[in-house]
């Protein structure tokens, strides 16, 4: 049973809001230990963690002075240094630093060092990385990475009589066509028309036969992206789909076309779920689908990530190979993110890409009902999400600080201090600018 399944819901607006606050609360208490944690090992004494702002529910402190306290208002936190006038730490209290000794001062994060104040702007974001390189090196080696060449593991749940391939069998060909890894199997079944049955060279048993099976690549979905026309219209992992508008789909790129060609029709769905047949109907959705290249294009789609019949046979990466997958995810994640936001900027795609606290909210339950595994990596998505917008040169942001910190090392003095307010006030201004933009985009955008 999946956990998620065991937390009572009282409704959907219930969950949505318990997924959202614990995925925010998960990422900024990461990314302000980050901030805690270097502070701490560079000689910088912390006087508050929070998480959360308004007030205290409970806190209790610790051996080193510092109160951890949870607040009523779970929607962020921080870190409060010593000396600092305010939880950002853009400028110190000083009253308090004019009265403190050279070494006392040396513990506030306006009297460290300069490597010192860089590296604990630097590892809130640093951390929020870790934090996804971690989730995604664990799910890498929980499910596996495929065995080569092509073998079945677990068959999927399909109707009856539409399976000829067995658990274990290793697939040497299709329809005469060799195909001794997974990359040659995908080209090859790109190549081949779709059909009902096709031919499989398999290896079962130790020894070489033929069977006739159903197309590898049935309209089967592997997920259900969230905000989705399929996900409003309840289509769910392991959906079937088996006609659309009456005509029967083999293949999962039947569908696709079929969806493109509409450009925005309403369609009548048959979809087979769990041993019965049902109808439901949807209107795609105009999507900006990001390309390999890091491109963009727009197209029709219903929110459907399509599956093989068979789960592959895996084997479970060693550690340092699981790190390295999870490396690779997050650079992709980050180049996405910032060729998005470029494409935006420049009119490409639709503004509407961009969602504010409801769309995050919105995709945080649809996530959880899709079970805890899809809302952790959610959590890992999220969290590189947050370590980017806070690298960007923005003050007020961590970005915004090292910025700073880069001018002080260049020039060898900090920026001026009415500069800094003025600064941080536009900083500010630009950030409240982005969240009212955001929070348009999820009231109004389809």
């Amino acid at each position: 049973m999946d956990p998620i399944g065991l937390i009572p819901s009282f409704g959907n607006l219930a969950l949505t809001l318990a997924a959202f606050v614990v995925a925010l609360s998960i990422i900024v208490a990461v990314h302000e230990f980050g901030h805690y944690i270097v502070a701490r090992w560079s000689g910088i004494r912390s006087e508050v963690f929070s998480i959360g702002f308004g007030p205290v529910l409970w806190s209790r402190t610790d051996r080193h002075g510092t109160r951890w306290q949870i607040a009523a208002l779970p929607f962020g936190g921080y870190v409060k240094f010593l000396g600092d006038a305010d939880a950002a730490s853009a400028r110190g209290d000083e009253a308090v630093l004019s009265r403190m000794t050279d070494d006392a001062r040396r513990q506030t994060i306006h009297g460290a060092p300069l490597w010192a104040r860089a590296a604990t702007v630097a590892a809130g974001p640093i951390f929020n990385f870790a934090l996804s390189i971690v989730v995604f090196a664990g799910v890498f080696m929980w499910q596996g990475t495929a065995i080569e060449p092509p073998t079945v593991g677990r068959l999927a749940a399909l109707p009856e009589g539409r399976q000829g391939l067995g658990p274990g069998d290793v697939i040497l060909a299709v329809e005469g066509r060799p195909t001794p890894d997974f990359a040659t199997f995908y080209s090859v079944m790109d190549e081949i028309p779709p059909a009902p049955v096709v031919t499989f060279t398999v290896r079962r048993d130790g020894r070489e036969t033929r069977v006739e099976a159903p197309w590898p690549f049935p309209p089967l979905a592997q997920s259900v992206a969230p905000g989705s026309a399929a996900s409003d219209a309840g289509l769910r992992a392991g959906d079937l789909v088996l006609a659309v508008d009456g005509t029967p789909v083999t293949a999962f790129r039947e569908l696709q076309e079929i969806v493109v060609a509409s450009e925005g029709r309403p369609l009548a769905l048959e979809v087979w779920r769990d041993g019965r047949t049902m109808t439901l109907e949807l209107a795609p959705k105009r999507v900006d689908f990001p390309r390999a290249d890091g491109s963009f294009e727009t197209r029709w789609m219903i929110g459907l990530t399509g599956a093989l019949a068979f789960e592959p046979a895996t084997s479970t990466p060693g550690p340092v190979a699981a790190v390295g997958m999870a490396a690779d995810q997050v650079v992709f994640l980050v180049r996405a993110s910032i060729s998005g936001l470029w494409h935006m900027v420049t009119g490409a795609i639709s503004s509407c890409n961009l969602r504010g606290p409801i769309g995050i909210a919105e995709t945080s339950g649809d996530m959880a009902r899709q079970g805890l595994a899809s809302f952790i990596w959610f959590v890992a998505v999220l969290s590189t999400a947050v370590g980017l917008l806070n690298l960007f040169p923005i003050p007020i942001l961590d970005g915004g600080h090292l910025v700073f910190h880069a001018w002080e090392a260049t020039t060898g003095r900090p920026p001026p201090e009415r500069a800094m307010r003025v600064l941080m006030g536009a900083g500010l201004a630009v950030i409240l600018a982005l969240m009212v933009f955001a929070l348009t985009n999820d009231l109004f955008c389809p």
